[in-house]
C-alpha cells in the first residue's frame, strides 16, 4: 500500500521535513497547518516542491470545532472553512481532517453535527474536496470511531467520510473489529501511530508519547488488518506526535518511520519482504581502540589468548572457549579510549539475513576487503553499531576465521573458564533508543523483552533486552535520561561462565583491576536472601552479585572501566533469565565513584 507522514512528525521546517520523507521512500505526506503558516513558500511553491520530490500531498489537517455549535458560530465555521478549501486548492489537496469538537459550546446532539457536517461536505464538494471527519479520544462528545460513523452515515453526502486513527481508538480500548461495519470507501483515510502502555490522561499520551508502530504497546497490525479488510485503498499514514522526534534529525526519523511501516504491512500480511533470520550465537565481539596497551592487559587477564593476526589490518583475535574477540587499532587515531565497535552474530543463513536486512532499510556498510578475504556483510544498528552475518568455521561456507593465518598459539588450558558471549550492553543515544527496539526485533529477529528503569545515582536509565528464543544471542540496549546525559556512557560485554567464584579467584590472581562493590550491598542481601555457610563472605571478597528469579539463580561481577568499556563474568543458575537488573544501582553507583 502507499505510504504517508505527517509533517508533524518530523523536526525542521517544512521543506527539511518534505525533502526528508523523499529520501525515506514515502509517496506521500500529510501537511499539517502550523508548518504551512510558518513556511516562507506559498501554497503554489509547496505543491511544486512536493511534486518535484515526488510526493503527493495527500491530506491537509487539522479543522477543528465545526460540528453542533450555534447557527452564528457555525456560520463562522463555514467562512473559516471556504478560506481553508481555496488554500487547499492552491496547495493541491483534496482531503481535510476535520477532528471531533472540543469546543465547550459544542453540543451533544448528533442529528446537528450529522447536519453541519453534511453542509460543510457540500461546501468541500464545490472545490473538489473531501472531508474526513475523525473522533479524537478526548473529544467533546464524539471520542469514538463507531460514533463518528454513524454520524458520518446520517448525514449521507459522498464528500464526507471517516478518518480512522489507530492511536485514538486503541488508547481507549476500542475494538477495531467494528471497522467491518463501514464501507470501504467511506474511509477516506488511515492514521496510524502507536503508543507505550502508560496511565496517563489520554490527551497528554497522545501529544507526548505516540511512537512509530511496532515500537509501543497497542495493536497497530489488527487494527491495519480491519481497514484493510473492509476495503480501504489509501494510504497508510503515520501521524506521531513525540518530544523525541521533534528533536531528533528528520532524516534518521523518516527513515525509522518507513522502516516501521514495512514490518507493520508484514505483519498485517500486505507484503512479503525476505523472511527473518534468526542468529544462533555470538561469532565475536569486536573492541576498538587507537591504544591496545589498555585493552590486551584485561584479556590476558582474563584468560584470552592471542592467537592470530589478520595479515592486512591492524587486527589481532583473541579467543577462550568458543568467546572470540577483535581487537582493532585501525581507527586513525579517532578513538583513543577502547569501545565496541562491532558485533558478528552466527547465522544460519548470512546471505538471506544481509538481504532481510538491506529490505528493511538496514544500511549495508562497505567492507575494505583483500580478494581472499571471505565475503562478510554487515548493517549499521541506529547507534552506529556494525553487525556481521557470520558462518564460523561451517562446511560450505565462507568463514571469516579463514582471514586469519594459522594460529600464533592455542589457548593453553582453559583460561579463566569462560565459555562464550552470554550478552553485549550497547548505550543508545537518547533519540533512537525506540528506533534500536524496532531494528533488533525486525531487522535482527530478536525479541524485545519488557523496558525497566534503572535508578543512576544522576537519573533514571531506562533499558531493554532483546534476544533469540535459546538465549544464545542477548543484547540489552540502555539510554541515559535525557539529551544532555553523556552520550560516552559505558558499553560493556559478558561472559559466560560454570563457574564465577572460580573465574573471578583466577582473574583477581592475574591482576585483573574489579569494580568494588560498597560493603553496605552485601549487608543487605543477607537481609534478603539465605545463603550457605561462608557462601556471603566470598561474594563480598570478590565483588561478585546476587540475584534469583522464579527460575533459577545469577551470580556476577564486574571490571572497572577502560574508556567506555568494562566486563562483566556470569554465572546462569537453574535457567535465570535475566540479566540482573536488581543489583543495577549498586553497580552503577560504583562505577561513578
Amino acid at each position: 500500500m502507499r505510504t504517508s507522514i505527517a509533517t508533524v512528525s518530523l523536526s525542521g521546517s517544512l521543506t527539511e521535513k518534505l525533502t526528508a520523507a523523499a529520501r525515506a521512500g514515502f509517496d506521500g505526506v500529510e501537511i499539517f497547518e502550523n508548518d504551512l503558516i510558518g513556511c516562507p513558500l506559498s501554497p503554489e511553491e509547496i505543491r511544486d516542491r512536493t511534486a518535484d520530490l515526488g510526493l503527493t500531498i495527500d491530506l491537509y489537517q487539522p479543522m477543528r470545532d465545526i460540528e453542533a455549535v450555534s447557527p452564528d458560530e457555525f456560520a463562522g465555521n463555514l467562512r473559516r472553512a471556504e478560506h481553508k478549501f481555496r488554500l487547499m486548492r492552491r496547495l493541491g489537496a483534496d482531503t481535510v481532517l476535520v477532528c471531533s469538537s472540543v469546543s465547550p459550546h459544542a453540543v451533544d446532539n448528533d442529528a446537528l453535527a450529522a447536519a453541519h457536517l453534511r453542509r460543510l461536505a457540500e461546501l468541500a464538494q464545490g472545490f473538489g474536496i473531501r472531508v474526513a471527519y475523525e473522533a479524537l479520544a478526548w473529544g467533546r462528545h464524539v471520542s469514538t470511531y463507531d460514533h463518528a460513523w454513524r454520524i458520518v452515515e446520517a448525514a449521507d453526502h459522498p464528500a464526507l467520510g471517516v478518518c480512522l486513527d489507530s492511536f485514538h481508538i486503541l488508547a481507549r480500548g476500542s475494538d477495531p473489529a467494528g471497522i467491518a461495519a463501514i464501507p470501504g470507501d467511506k474511509i477516506f483515510f488511515v492514521q496510524l501511530a502507536d503508543a507505550p502502555l502508560m496511565a496517563l490522561d489520554v490527551l497528554q499520551w497522545s501529544r507526548h508519547y505516540r511512537c512509530f508502530p511496532g515500537q509501543g504497546d497497542l495493536d497497530v497490525t489488527a487494527l491495519v488488518r480491519a481497514v484493510v479488510r473492509a476495503g480501504y485503498r489509501g494510504p497508510l499514514s503515520l501521524e506521531v506526535f513525540n518530544d523525541v522526534f521533534r528533536q531528533a534529525d528528520a532524516g534518521h526519523t523518516a527513515t525509522d518511520a518507513q522502516r516501521s511501516l514495512a514490518v507493520l504491512q508484514e505483519s498485517a500480511g500486505l507484503t512479503t519482504p525476505p523472511a527473518p533470520v534468526l542468529p544462533t550465537g555470538f561469532a565475536f565481539a569486536e573492541i576498538a581502540t587507537a591504544d591496545t596497551e589498555r585493552v590486551a592487559p584485561l584479556l590476558t587477564a582474563l584468560g584470552f589468548s592471542r592467537t592470530a593476526r589478520h595479515p592486512g589490518k591492524p587486527v589481532d583475535l583473541w579467543e577462550q572457549g568458543e568467546a572470540r574477540i577483535l581487537l582493532n587499532t585501525d581507527t586513525d587515531g579517532h578513538r583513543p579510549d577502547p569501545s565496541l565497535t562491532a558485533i558478528g552474530l552466527e547465522s544460519p543463513d548470512p546471505a538471506a539475513a544481509a538481504s532481510r536486512a538491506e529490505s528493511l532499510l538496514a544500511p549495508v556498510l562497505p567492507r575494505r576487503r583483500a580478494p581472499e578475504d571471505a565475503p562478510l556483510d554487515a548493517v549499521a544498528a541506529p547507534d552506529g553499531t556494525e553487525f556481521f552475518f557470520c558462518a564460523t568455521d561451517r562446511p560450505g561456507h565462507p568463514s571469516w576465521t579463514g582471514d586469519f593465518p594459522p594460529a600464533l598459539h592455542r589457548p593453553g588450558g582453559d583460561g579463566i573458564g569462560i565459555r562464550r558471549i552470554d550478552h553485549v550492553a550497547l548505550t543508545q543515544p537518547w533519540h533512537h533508543f525506540d528506533e534500536a527496539a524496532l531494528f533488533h526485533r525486525s531487522v535482527l529477529g530478536l525479541q524485545p523483552h519488557a523496558s525497566v528503569d534503572l535508578a543512576d545515582p544522576y537519573g533514571l536509565l531506562r533499558s531493554r533486552a532483546a534476544s533469540n528464543p535459546e538465549g544464545t544471542v542477548r543484547i540489552a540496549l540502555g539510554v541515559g535520561p535525557s539529551p544532555t546525559d553523556d552520550p560516552a556512557r559505558p558499553q560493556h560485554l559478558a561472559f559466560a561462565t560454570d563457574d564465577v567464584v572460580t573465574a573471578a579467584r583466577r582473574a583477581r590472581a592475574a591482576g585483573l583491576p574489579m569494580l568494588q562493590v560498597p560493603g553496605n550491598y552485601y549487608d543487605d542481601l543477607a537481609a534478603r536472601h539465605a545463603f550457605a555457610p561462608g557462601e556471603l563472605e566470598t561474594y563480598r571478597e570478590l565483588g561478585i552479585l546476587y540475584d534469583r528469579d522464579e527460575k533459577g539463580e545469577f551470580r556476577h561481577c564486574y571490571t572497572e572501566t577502560i574508556g567506555r568499556l568494562f566486563f562483566e563474568l556470569v554465572e546462569r543458575l537453574n535457567g535465570y533469565d535475566g540479566y540482573g537488573a536488581q543489583n543495577a544501582p549498586v553497580r552503577l553507583t560504583a562505577q561513578r565513584t
